[in-house]
């Protein structure tokens, strides 16, 4: 790992000499890039010259003990010896997550889909908790929330609803969350007092820029209808809801949202958008042989990754056998000590694997 982070620190250097250099300003787009790649390698460089500190005050304390004979000192250089051991643990655990290769997807907005699955009324019940969970999630991290699309339930929440969220590292968070969810509880549809199981899926999808999914107007095929729902006057009345189909895949996407027809058009071609770069990620990652490797990208959309049972006010994901005895926090949205605990295990597969080689490669 030493020689890693040596070779990141040189790499480090000649970056920050090039950004002062006169003629750096002369291309603007190579002088974002060189921007951008200091100020990650620099976190890392934090890192590494505060490990180096601790190792030399590791080795100072450890040469104090060696020739000091007055217990006094002698007692001080353990405690000094017994502090710089502590740090020297944390910061290589920092070190080694810093080296772990990151999603270049992590700092994209995404968009949210969440869809009933089995269990009829409860199971869009459940799709109604789940949209409020994120929601306040959002609004503790401070990020912009938007609906883009919704099917009500007939006995409440929602069959299917597809929202954005933007804001920093968006997806590098809620991408754990992708999945099949399910409830354990006793509906309110329920005579007889009886536990019910249903489910939802959850789907995260990074944002793509327009610059990386060209889309063909030429190919979408737009239809427009009668917003339904909430939404005042002009409800039933204007054709403001938009249905956007991409003819070559398929794809169909819908936003009735917004009383105007050109901002629904907007948010219904960024979905679109978004599920064709969805697709075109996962046919990449098909024709080289790829293997989503990770124990938490094992849970694909067709698996049951967490259950809510409020009999026992718990939650737990089953990708890592995290519980929390908190429910009525969590679908308030405290469910950030969860996506770390997965991110954490996520990291820690990929060291195993070996693969935090391949984020230093290129500044040897």
């Amino acid at each position: 790992m030493i020689e890693k982070l040596k070779s990141i620190k040189k790499r480090f250097l000649q970056v920050e000499a090039a950004i002062y250099q006169p003629e750096a300003l002369n291309d603007i787009k190579a002088y974002a890039a060189l921007n951008k790649e200091y100020s990650t390698l620099s976190k890392i460089v934090d890192l590494y010259n505060h490990y180096e500190r601790v190792l030399a005050n590791l080795k100072e304390a450890k040469e104090v003990l060696n020739i000091e004979k007055e217990e006094d000192f002698r007692e001080i250089a353990k405690q000094e010896l017994t502090a710089a051991l502590d740090k020297k643990v944390h910061l290589e655990g920092q070190l080694r997550e810093a080296l772990t290769p990151s999603d270049p997807n992590d700092s994209r907005n995404i968009v949210l889909e969440i869809r009933a699955g089995i269990g009829g009324d409860e199971a869009a019940i459940f799709t109604g908790d789940l949209f409020r969970m994120y929601k306040r999630f959002a609004e503790k991290m401070k990020w912009n929330f938007s609906t883009v699309y919704t099917i009500e339930g007939t006995a409440g929440g929602w069959k299917e609803i597809v929202c954005t969220i933007a804001g920093e590292d968006v997806y590098g968070l809620m991408k754990y969350e992708s999945g099949v969810h399910r409830v354990q509880r006793v509906p309110a549809t329920e005579t007889q007092g009886r536990i019910h199981t249903s489910a939802a899926s959850v789907v995260v999808l990074p944002e793509a820029g327009e610059v990386e999914i060209h889309l063909d107007l030429n190919d979408i095929r737009k239809d427009t209808f009668c917003s339904s729902g909430p939404g005042g006057q002009s409800v039933n009345t204007t054709y403001s809801a938009v249905r956007l189909t991409h003819i070559p895949t398929g794809l169909v996407v819908s936003c009735q949202d917004g009383k105007s027809q050109i901002k629904n058009y907007e948010k219904a071609l960024k979905v679109l958008r978004s599920r064709l770069y969805d697709m075109e990620v996962k046919k990449q990652q098909e024709a080289i042989g790829i293997e989503r490797r990770s124990m938490v990208k094992h849970g694909e959309r067709g698996d049951k990754i967490r259950t809510y049972n409020f009999p026992q006010a718990r939650a737990t994901d089953h990708r890592i056998g995290y519980t929390e005895h908190n429910l009525t926090a969590i679908l308030d949205g405290a469910i950030l000590d969860m996506i770390k605990a997965l991110r954490v295990a996520d990291h820690a597969e990929k060291l195993q694997a070996g693969t935090e080689t391949n984020a230093i490669t290129s500044y040897q």
